[in-house]
């Protein structure tokens, strides 16, 4: 049994044969010192682990002295036992204080987002999802059976849908335009004022031609909104084509010299219009043109594979979504805006969830999975095309968090030209907000043939409500009020309301054409 004795300043430490001992330096007893109890505490406790260190040394040195011959794992090995020998003794005796500072519960206010790890909580969180949602699955399919349908999607007409396919084609003759116009501006053929009304003639034709096929034609929703989608792409990419390079032809002229220009815009590097540039920002994730763009070294073929894998499934997953949850959902509904108050509330309340997993499928699948296809497939450097929006305090920092393609175009070609030309910075947020509208409505309403005005609306109430959460977050300095605001107003309330509009429209316009 060890003896622990206290001589004066030192205390001896001996094991049962006595043979071996080491000296433990300990804190006086004397009252020379100041400090507090919980300071005493704490370098009690540092002097045992210390006393557990001099032990382990001391039994090195012994073993140096006695043992020639042993080898270094054997001194290594007395020296953990020397060291577990102190910490069982000593260390954690029943009188050794096992509670030596302050400290809060890991899951107090004040410490849960504070340097830990919630990667256990989360993975609770996606079993108890992936078991719950399997559950539902199974029963919606014991109850309904199989209710996937293709009729919404891809009409009986789909396959005949070939003035929208043309027209689809036909949209890569604007950048051809507009290429053919900056080349006669750089060569001086046309002065600017006629440079700028034919590109206002090429992006304006750009989209109206399909806005007009798709009106004149009766085809699938699924295709009017991939045509419109993609008319919406070229019209902000044939944008910032041409004001890219209006901008440096200007700076061309001035021959200025701006320091802190990236490389790209440097008056080093000799404005030229290239049909290869041209065709590269075509393809690029990106609605902002420049002449040269960060490029990666290779493209990962396996990575590549990988993420169209991935693309193939949670596109599927989506469809089952829409079709064996959604659609039964708004089908069985009636018109938000025209029934029993308390049902519509319950419709929306039941819309939310689908819609939800849906809407993160949807950002994933094309954010994510595609985005970065396209640009490891054409090398593209710079793949920010979203920050950590989920996080968002304010419907403002959601809508520069989320879709930063869109955000650095309206920033570029839009909201700072408004701000250099004199315009207030309110106002300049409410034209933003005004053409983002605009466009929403068009790749909805367009397809649906409706005109409501219901995404129009959608859009414009961000504006108040980006003053509403703006206040809220000042006047409750709490990152989670802000956030619980946010999902509540985009997941809960916003888009199934928007669902149920569209589609109750959408199928009253249908009885009135049949």
């Amino acid at each position: 049994m060890a003896i622990y004795q206290s001589v004066g300043a030192t205390a001896t430490v001996q094991g049962d044969s006595g043979a071996n001992s080491s000296t433990v330096r300990r804190r006086r007893g004397g009252g020379a010192t100041s400090a507090t109890p919980l300071e005493k505490v704490e370098l009690d406790a540092f002097e045992g682990e210390s006393s557990s260190e001099e032990l382990a040394k001391d039994s090195s040195s012994d073993d140096n002295n006695n043992g020639n011959g042993v080898d270094d794992a054997s001194k290594g090995n007395r020296q953990q036992n020397a060291a577990d020998f102190s910490a069982v003794n000593f260390d954690y005796r029943p009188s050794f204080p096992a509670h030596r500072r302050i400290r809060d519960s890991p899951l107090s206010s004040g410490n849960i987002f504070k340097q830990q790890s919630h990667a256990g909580l989360f993975n609770l969180c996606i079993v108890v999802l992936v078991a719950v949602n399997s559950r539902l699955i199974i029963e919606n399919l014991m109850k309904y059976g199989w209710l996937i349908k293709t009729d919404f999607w891809f009409s009986s007409t789909s396959l005949s849908d070939w003035p929208l396919f043309m027209c689809c084609l036909t949209l890569l003759l604007f950048p051809v335009a507009s290429f053919i116009v900056e080349k006669l501006a750089q060569h001086k053929y046309i002065p600017e004022p006629v440079v700028v009304i034919l590109h206002i003639i090429i992006t304006s034709t750009s989209l109206l031609y399909p806005i007009f096929v798709i009106l004149r034609s009766d085809s699938a929703f699924l295709s009017g909104v991939t045509l419109m989608l993609f008319a919406c792409i070229v019209w902000l990419k044939l944008v910032s084509y041409g004001h890219t390079n209006y901008d440096l032809r200007a700076l061309a002229k001035s021959n200025e010299k701006v320091e802190g220009l990236p490389s790209t815009l440097s008056m080093d590097y000799p404005y030229d219009v290239s049909i290869r540039r041209l065709a590269y920002f075509m393809l690029a994730p990106t609605l902002c043109y420049q002449p040269s763009y960060p490029r990666t070294p290779s493209i990962r073929k396996g990575w590549v594979f990988r993420q169209l894998v991935t693309l193939i499934i949670f596109t599927g997953l989506m469809g089952f979504i829409i079709e064996q949850y959604i659609n039964p959902i708004v089908q069985n509904s009636q018109h938000p805006l025209k029934g029993n108050l308390l049902y519509a509330i319950e419709r929306v309340l039941k819309l939310s969830v689908p819609n939800l997993y849906v809407w993160l499928c949807m950002f994933y699948c094309f954010f994510h999975l595609w985005l970065n296809i396209l640009a490891e497939l054409l090398r593209f450097g710079d793949r920010e095309f979203y920050k950590d929006w989920w996080n968002a305090k304010t419907v403002d920092e959601y809508w520069r968090l989320w879709n930063m393609p869109v955000h650095k175009w309206m920033i570029r070609h839009l909201y700072f030209p408004c701000i250099r030309h004199g315009v207030p910075k309110g106002v300049a947020l409410l034209i933003a907000f005004l053409v983002s509208a605009l466009f929403h409505e068009l790749c909805i309403a367009v397809p649906c043939h409706i005109f409501k005005l219901w995404a129009f609306i959608g859009i414009m109430m961000q504006v108040p409500l980006v003053l509403i959460t703006n206040y809220l977050q000042n006047k409750f300095r709490s990152s989670m009020v802000g956030n619980m605001i946010f999902w509540f107003i985009f997941c809960i309330l916003g888009q199934p309301m928007c669902v149920l509009l569209y589609y109750h429209d959408l199928m009253s316009r249908k009885v009135k054409t049949e």
